[in-house]
């Protein structure tokens, strides 16, 4: 075995049992989630006869009830010092909406379920990924970040392949594959609740006072809310996947086959996420953190000038790689930078500001296509990437770990 496998094999070794656990808790609902909303939009106007607009207020309320829920979240957390509790919730809310999509006789059902849905997702990000912070040792953050991240991200390609395979067998029976959606969904509540063990957090002497307030947002200190900033350009510049679907299509990319597009995306992301954080660790985040950008400037780059499926297909590597060596990262950024006691509110002041900000992109970028063309979409992602480059570049002090 080589050095650096064997280094690997180590630092994997030595990663606690608990955010193994937590990733595969992730890979479970992922797995479920992305079988069912990979299939909902066209379910919903083949099926039931929505119209477009109607899919786009589902989705719009869905994605802000998430982003509002999170802020709360996080903070209740460290308030009550029971990130488990609180990530438990939000993994059985979840499940607990998996057979009403099956059992939906009309849209409004289907509305209230993806509503309690996205409900409990803002419930369990922000107390998770405090959870893995308390968990992790603090030499290899990076790498367990990492690797939930890569596990989240193996449910992410796994569950839309699997809904193809299962709509190819079953000749298009929506409500089928959303039934074999719920036992993955099942699991993963059942693996959080009876499997993770929550660490005992330290917290300061006196008395707890709830953080959504100035003076204890105010401790989240200088470095965190630079990291947000940062975090918060970085993401303008990453509009929806759903972009890199459209763009496939209109290079020749057949509709059966769309879903293609997000197992690719997502393979490339799961298979770097954990070496990027890792690296990170032996490293520091901040050479991984540019050179993510670099590569997503490198995929608009490519999709900007893509006149072939073989130039989306690069670009689709590009992009995948680009979230490996970002999205995990920016949680280990928060680990290194937010006191301890309000990991949980940091985890969700950047979710609530990151979500804002993609958005805010997919309305950019959405304008851009129907007014210029996908060139401009891609092209002012790579100018708005460049200037999260810059940022990064004149942040060297607030991305060093401890």
């Amino acid at each position: 075995m080589s050095g650096t496998g064997a280094r690997r094999e180590r630092v994997l070794r030595q990663i606690p049992a608990g955010i193994w656990t937590l990733g595969f808790v992730s890979l479970l609902m992922d797995v479920s989630s992305e079988m069912i909303h990979g299939l909902l939009p066209v379910y919903l106007v083949s099926a039931m006869g929505a119209s477009a607009l109607t899919v786009g207020a589902i989705e719009g309320v869905a994605e802000s009830t998430a982003l509002i829920t999170r802020i709360f979240s996080g903070a209740l957390s460290d308030w009550l010092g029971k990130r488990k509790l609180l990530a438990a919730l939000g993994y059985g809310l979840a499940a607990a909406t998996k057979p009403i999509f099956p059992l939906a006789n009309s849209v409004g059902w289907v509305v209230a379920a993806r509503f309690v849905d996205r409900i409990g997702k803002g419930i369990r990000g922000a107390p998770r990924d405090a959870l893995i912070a308390d968990i992790a040792p603090e030499a290899l953050r990076g790498a367990s970040f990492g690797l939930r991240q890569a596990l989240d991200t193996v449910g992410a390609f796994l569950g839309p392949a699997l809904a193809v395979l299962l709509m190819l067998a079953s000749h298009d029976d929506f409500r089928l594959v959303f039934w074999w959606a719920v036992a993955p969904a099942i699991a993963s509540t059942a693996l959080i609740a009876f499997a993770v063990r929550e660490p005992r957090v330290t917290r300061p002497p006196g008395e707890t006072r709830f953080p959504l307030r100035p003076s204890e947002l105010a401790r989240l200190g200088r470095r965190f809310w630079i990291v947000a900033a940062v975090a918060t350009v970085f993401t303008l510049a990453r509009f929806s996947e759903a972009f890199l679907i459209l763009k496939a299509r209109n290079d020749g990319l057949g509709e059966a086959y769309a879903p293609l597009v997000l197992v690719v995306m997502n393979l490339v992301y799961a298979l770097s996420a954990y070496p990027a954080g890792a690296l990170s660790d032996r490293l520091g985040r901040r050479g991984v953190f540019l050179a993510g950008i670099a590569l997503l400037i490198a995929a608009d780059l490519a999709l900007a000038g893509a006149g072939s499926l073989i130039w989306v297909a690069a670009g689709l590597v590009l992009w995948g790689l680009h979230m490996g060596f970002t999205q995990g990262l920016l949680g280990a950024l928060v680990a290194d930078t937010a006191p301890a006691d309000l990991r949980g509110t940091g985890f969700g002041a950047l979710n609530l500001v990151t979500g804002l900000a993609t958005l805010a992109a997919s309305l950019i970028a959405g304008a851009l296509w129907d007014r210029i063309g996908p060139q401009a979409t891609f092209a002012a992602g790579a100018a708005l990437a460049l200037m999260a480059l810059v940022g990064v570049a004149f942040s060297a002090r607030a991305l060093k770990a401890p």
